[in-house]
């Protein structure tokens, strides 16, 4: 609180001060005052000094205030003395935060009341002990109250309690002292070695690049894995999906990826676990560590038993780093996302907390904008590009869900996992006729690679055509072209598929990466017939196409 003292009212007001310390912390009623540039240590047999015109009583931030109504009258009277006095609750600007309180707690939802300023909308709040209960303002009730989402555990907070305005938007730490190790949503680091101090701290909330800095690589970013290489190469600078229902392999994917590029990335890689299983976070920080990339990685997690307002934060949390590493640092950044659709999640929870109208399938109403906020922030600029892969479950193996179709839109590439090829054994379970890349045409990938690629799809859709035929009548009923297009299909789906280094631990067979010139040859020789005397099983789970077994 700030006092400007006049001489005939000094005595009055110094002894309402101290009263009103003294009733905020009854049990330790010292605190510090500085007059004058002058600091005293304030007790009840504190005599002030002569002269002085300000006073500033500094509290620690506290839950448990209990001011009597005597007191509270007092202050009020004292701070209606006009030029005399002015407000001792007034904040002095830059010096104290607004203290609201809380008057209605639901979950995760916390309502607080402001009587003299409300903070505005994105603010960070503190409740609990050293503001331990962080709460983010997400709409304005009334002109004194506003609703909030707690990202924390709103344990111990009950209505009455404290709440301090940080006086800004949720921070997280940037720069390269962050690489190699694991934080989460508030920039804490969560991998038991020495926090993250000092340094750079931004906003989580950035606005996305404008449309003139932005610029298009058009460049096709080689992962090692076949099928995704020929069929639906990813963009460099771009964004890529992976689609499939619970099961089908998505996590697996996006671990291979990691260990297929990261290590061969010129830049910064960034993992973000949206509602990540602390099991598989943990199993994927020991497996970046013995593969040595780690160093050259951030990783960021909102796990699955966090408040839905830590997971619905924690992309922007990352993506501030990247922002950081790209524009900053001028380095290419590897953002992998698993998952964004617990992303969505965790925003339609956080909606109906809110007491927002659902939408369709019980989607939040802004689904669509909240998506858009995460995407259009990744992006290439003249400084650096980031380059992202996004795992996305699809409810029920549902694709006409509002999640997955409003994803689709932004993505440069789409790959999508069939529970029916896991099913029979291809790994990994790419569905060859519904996955897909812009960066598919001749201009980008080349004559040779559209051709290829073309070629595989059709046999690959003529085989599918044949199928219920085969079921009812059999093989032998066929003529000897479409005998020949079933021969060279059931080839290429062979050997689309792949061994895993991620799951060497389980299969016993050593992983494979291949270079996209060796899956090209591979496809075209099968195309042409060269491996019609070999047997199907040869081409099964191998790397490059001379690792065939001769029949």
């Amino acid at each position: 609180m700030r006092c400007n003292l006049t001489d005939s009212h000094f005595a009055d007001l110094y002894s309402t001060c101290l009263s009103v310390l003294i009733g905020y912390c009854p049990q330790s009623p010292g605190g510090l005052i500085l007059t004058n540039g002058m600091k005293f240590e304030l007790d009840s047999s504190q005599q002030f000094p002569l002269g002085a015109k300000f006073i500033r009583i500094e509290l620690p931030p506290r839950s448990d205030i209990s001011l009597s109504p005597d007191i509270t009258s007092r202050w009020k009277t004292r701070s209606r003395l006009g030029e005399r006095a002015t407000s001792m609750s007034k904040p002095l600007k830059g010096e104290r935060t607004e203290v609201g309180t809380v008057v209605s707690i639901r979950g995760s939802v916390v309502d607080v009341h402001f009587p003299h300023q409300i903070p505005p909308v994105r603010r960070q709040l503190g409740a609990g002990p050293e503001g331990s209960i962080v709460i983010e303002v997400m709409t304005h009730l009334s002109s004194e109250t506003v609703r909030g989402i707690a990202l924390t555990p709103t344990q111990g907070l009950a209505r009455g309690s404290r709440v301090l305005d940080s006086g800004h938007q949720l921070k997280v730490p940037v720069g390269k002292r962050l690489l190699g190790r694991v934080f989460n949503v508030f920039g804490a680091a969560i991998d038991g070695k020495e926090a993250v101090l000092g340094g750079e701290w931004r906003d989580i909330h950035q606005p996305s690049v404008p449309l003139t800095d932005r610029t298009v690589v058009s460049e096709i970013f080689e992962t090692g894995i076949k099928a995704i290489d020929v069929l639906a190469p990813l963009e460099r600078g771009g964004k890529g999906g992976l689609f499939g229902g619970a099961g089908v392999g998505k996590t697996v994917l996006i671990t291979e990826l990691i260990h297929n590029t990261v290590g061969r990335h010129q830049g910064v890689s960034i993992f973000c676990g949206i509602g990540e299983r602390c099991r598989e976070g943990e199993e994927l920080y020991r497996a970046m560590s013995d593969a040595g990339v780690l160093e050259s990685t951030v990783m960021v997690f909102g796990q699955m038993n966090e408040p839905p307002g830590a997971r619905f934060r924690v992309g922007h949390a990352a993506l501030t780093k990247a922002e950081y590493f790209r524009d900053d640092a001028k380095q290419d950044v590897l953002l992998l996302i698993d998952n964004i659709f617990r992303f969505i999640q965790a925003g339609s929870e956080v909606s109906g907390l809110m007491g927002m109208v659902p939408s369709r399938l019980g989607y939040q109403p802004t689904l669509a904008t909240e998506i858009a906020e995460l995407e259009e922030r990744i992006c290439s600029t003249a400084s650096g590009a980031i380059t992202s892969v996004q795992a996305v479950y699809v409810p029920a193996d549902d694709f006409t869900d509002p999640a997955a179709t409003h994803t689709f839109a932004h993505l440069s590439s789409f790959i999508v996992l069939s529970r029916k090829r896991a099913s029979e054994g291809i790994y990994p379970a790419m569905d060859p006729l519904q996955s897909g890349s812009k960066m598919l045409v001749p201009p980008i990938a080349g004559q040779r690679h559209y051709h290829i690629a073309q070629d595989v799809r059709r046999t690959l859709a003529a085989y599918e055509e044949l199928k219920d035929i085969i079921a009812m009548l059999g093989l032998e009923e066929l003529s000897q072209e479409d005998r020949r297009t079933v021969f060279r299909a059931r080839r290429l789906e062979r050997f689309l598929t792949q061994p895993f280094f991620s799951t060497e631990q389980f299969t016993g067979q050593a992983g494979k990466m291949v270079p996209l010139a060796s899956a090209l040859e591979g496809c075209e020789r099968i195309l042409n017939d060269e491996f019609a005397g070999y047997p199907e099983s040869s081409l099964y789970m191998i790397g490059n196409i001379d690792e065939a077994k001769t029949p």
